[in-house]
């Protein structure tokens, strides 16, 4: 199935796939335990403690690598979020400091387990990344990115915030058509860059998001034709080369499919 369709037949119903997702036997085992557990934890050394817990919590927010990792993440969250200078504000990955502003024990010592951030908020993150996880399992990266990029999107403030994150610059790169080789590129040039060529405000606008997100999904099918695609494949000129083929083109195709979805 293209990424195109795949995409579409997740989003336009985002609920329903994540109920679904929701009700599945492991995610709903590991979150009622999750549910069951966290509010009772009421220090950091407790959370630490608890592989189970932690590895549920870093999961949810696309950390489950370094759930092993746990002295790390005991600073990071000994460090709070408050000072400027802390290691989750100072980190270049957004994601350990929005784990770090949902675990604040720092700044809310015993009762921290006890607020919605750490309750379904995290949930609900576990959910959508395990969804967005399963998505690329059974229809490849480029759903994914999707996905993921539909999320972040309305948080984005600035070409910074993009470049930052690996996921949502490989999004705007394809979009832009700029190459793999940009990323190598001085970055106050790749920002100004995507500022000129994209309207960031744009971003907090779930239709332009949208519109968006076509656009990406067309072009990345063009480019992946020839593993995933028999009706782009024909537009691929011998057996080997990148399909030479025009957005126009690849937005009608992905267009006539979704019409038949």
């Amino acid at each position: 199935m293209s990424v195109a369709v795949s995409y579409r037949l997740i989003a336009q119903d985002l609920e329903r796939s994540l109920s679904i997702t929701a009700a599945q036997g492991p995610v709903k085992l590991e979150t009622e335990h999750y549910r069951n557990a966290i509010s009772a934890v009421t220090s950091i050394d407790e959370f630490v403690a608890d592989s189970r817990l932690l590895r549920y919590a870093m999961t949810a927010f696309g950390l489950e690598d370094l759930a092993f990792a746990k002295g790390y993440v005991r600073r990071i969250l000994e460090e709070g979020v408050s000072d400027p200078d802390s290691l989750a504000n100072r980190t270049n990955d957004p994601r350990i400091s929005e784990f770090a502003r949902a675990f604040d024990f720092a700044s809310f010592g015993e009762t921290t387990t006890t607020r919605a951030a750490a309750g379904e908020d995290v949930v609900n993150r576990y959910v959508r990344q395990t969804l967005e996880v399963n998505a690329e399992a059974d229809n490849g990266e480029g759903v994914r990115l999707a996905l993921y990029f539909e999320r972040m999107a309305p948080t984005v403030t600035s070409a910074f915030d993009i470049l930052a994150d690996a996921a949502l610059a490989k999004v705007v790169r394809t979009v832009l058509g700029l190459p793999d080789e940009f990323a190598a590129a001085d970055i106050e040039k790749q920002a100004a860059v995507i500022e000129d060529r994209l309207d960031l405000e744009t971003l907090s606008d779930p239709e332009e998001v949208n519109r968006l997100l076509v656009r990406f999904t067309a072009l990345w099918d063009a480019v992946e034709a020839p593993r995933i695609d028999p009706v782009l494949s024909l537009f691929q000129v011998g057996t080997t080369e990148t399909p030479t083929i025009s957005l126009d083109l690849a937005l009608s195709v992905s267009s006539f499919r979704l019409g038949g979805a």
